[in-house]
């Protein structure tokens, strides 16, 4: 996409409200401040350095929550140097908004997770940007609540911890998590202000990889987080079963995957793949808690492990789903298979609570074929046969047929901008328009230009789920009492919400943050950045 047109339209808006105002007694400040803010936000985005510099450069000279207006000839000594400015254009400024590749947000689904537990609202802010620059995708908890419910249910790739905490100890949380994080091989590092030597001890005696005393010397501190990834990786590379579960993991699923289809083009011998997912699972973590989930978990991979041959493989393929690869075995022979282990596991009782309850699964199942005998179209295969298993009410197994292939999984991402800027609303709208994010059927987009018509709309269906982009400072309603009342009003589980600002101030990122904002981005917004964020975000609850 092409930026020229969208800077044309900042320039022509921006000479537009100024001879608007020429032509009034008084502006008032609280309008030159939202004209400010907004024209920095905007001229970042397309693709103007230097009207967003002027923009910021003047912004602290007025104030929103002021009452004094200003004549012409005292506004205008501020705000006409604006005018030569979109005539400079610096060769050297390149676009924030880029051409996307209908697929390119998925690239970076490979970009490593980082929770980020640590309620120095200013560090944490300079970590985070520091971070994403590498590359790396960062949660931010400010509460080890926070910080808990972010570990439980991503699963990140490496956690940043801080000693103390406003609600608990680092150290407190550090014993809650280091079972299940070195299990699945999550490096933690402590950062904290607090570096005894009596305290670095008990931290590497109770298992964190790193103990970095504040303040942080971030040259050192990238480098640090670099290699450990590294390590991590071979870490991975040097492993084929996953800890909690005994299954194989997701490495050795790709090389019997390989070796599966090798053999069928040598010998013509058949196999199948069927995949496993536990329905509602995330309703037992919410229920019982995660270790009562993990001992599901555990308790589903023996059922299995006891229920098939020696020849079968059976893996972890991510989270709460499973594969079962089943040679020298046709379909109609693999369902009855795996509808044993259904039937097995539906009867089998969990404790929790001083009460029983039980977990069902939902399956598919795909067959190698002379025509289909790639591993990314078997996949395909099972996981649409698993989709329909789910879609006509779980508990069930389907054989994976040619008319299922017609029926694209049907997973709806409502995306929600409000945002009183209109050229904002307008990129951002227009971007999500040829957006087509792996595994999510249709992406449902709409706009609002303030927080009240937002909020008395008619926006939320039950069982639908939203991301919504909500800017930080709007007329008559401030973003933050909308995100207030999006949490007071409506369930959790179906809203994501990820805040714009184009705020310096750290006391407004944090106070988002507290109340209940999923995450924030910084205007000039980024596209491919943003969405990033928002595919990642939809990922953890759509599917």
């Amino acid at each position: 996409m092409t930026t020229q047109k969208y800077k044309d339209m900042v320039e022509q808006r921006t000479k537009m409200t100024l001879q608007e105002w020429t032509e009034q007694a008084e502006v008032k400040e609280k309008d030159i401040y939202r004209f400010l803010h907004n024209l920095k936000g905007t001229a970042g985005t397309v693709g103007l350095p230097d009207v967003e510099q002027f923009a910021e450069d003047t912004l602290p000279y007025f104030m929103e929550s002021s009452l004094k207006s200003w004549s012409v000839e005292e506004w205008g000594d501020y705000l006409y140097p604006l005018i030569p400015l979109f005539n400079v254009h610096s060769l050297a400024a390149s676009s924030s908004v880029k051409a996307l590749d209908k697929k390119g947000p998925a690239e970076t689904l490979t970009q490593n997770d980082i929770l980020l537990i640590d309620d120095d609202v200013e560090l944490v802010a300079y970590l985070k940007e520091s971070l994403e620059r590498q590359n790396y995708y960062v949660s931010i908890a400010l509460s080890a609540e926070r910080g808990l419910k972010i570990f439980y249910e991503t699963k990140p790739d490496l956690i940043l911890l801080d000693i103390l905490l406003p609600d608990k100890s680092g150290i407190e949380v550090l014993n809650q998590i280091i079972g299940k994080a070195k299990k699945e091989r999550i490096p933690i590092i402590i950062i904290s202000g607090e570096y005894s030597k009596a305290m670095q001890m008990q931290a590497y005696s109770l298992g964190v990889m790193d103990f970095l005393p504040k303040p942080v010397d971030i040259d050192l501190f990238l480098v640090l987080i670099k290699n450990r990834f590294q390590l991590k990786r071979e870490w991975q590379e040097s492993i084929i079963v996953d800890d909690l579960t005994g299954a194989f993991n997701r490495k050795h699923f790709n090389q019997v995957m390989k070796q599966l289809i090798g053999d069928f083009k040598r010998t013509n011998r058949v196999f199948s793949l069927a995949l496993i997912d536990l329905d509602y699972f995330k309703n037992v973590n919410d229920t019982y808690g995660h270790l009562i989930g993990d001992e599901v978990l555990q308790g589903f991979s023996e059922l299995v492990k006891n229920s098939i041959r020696l020849e079968d493989t059976f893996c972890r393929y991510g989270g709460e789903e499973f594969a079962v690869f089943l040679p020298h075995t046709d379909a109609e022979s693999a369902m009855l298979v795996i509808q044993r282990i259904q039937e097995r596991f539906a009867a089998t009782d969990f404790f929790a609570k001083n009460e029983i309850f039980h977990v069902t699964i939902s399956s598919g199942i795909s067959e190698v074929t002379d025509a289909e005998n790639i591993a990314d179209k078997l996949i395909e295969e099972a996981d649409q046969a698993l989709y329909a298993s789910k879609h006509a009410g779980r508990n069930q197994t389907t054989l994976y047929s040619d008319h299922l292939s017609t029926t694209k999984k049907h997973s709806v991402l409502n995306v929600i901008v409000v945002d009183d800027d209109t050229l904002i609303r307008r990129i951002v709208t227009s971007q999500f328009a040829i957006w087509e994010p792996e595994n999510i059927a249709e992406v449902k987009v709409s706009s609002y230009a303030n927080g009240l018509d937002f909020l008395q709309s008619d926006w939320y269906a039950v069982d639908e789920k939203y991301i919504i982009l909500l800017d930080g400072v709007m007329p008559d309603l401030d973003g933050v009492e909308v995100l207030e009342r999006i949490r007071k009003t409506y369930p959790e589980v179906n809203i994501l919400v990820i805040m714009l600002t184009g705020r310096n101030n750290q006391a407004d990122i944090v106070h988002a943050l507290q109340m209940g904002a999923d995450d924030y981005v910084v205007k000039p917004v980024h596209m491919p950045e943003l969405l990033s964020r928002i595919e990642r975000l939809a990922h953890r609850f759509l599917f």
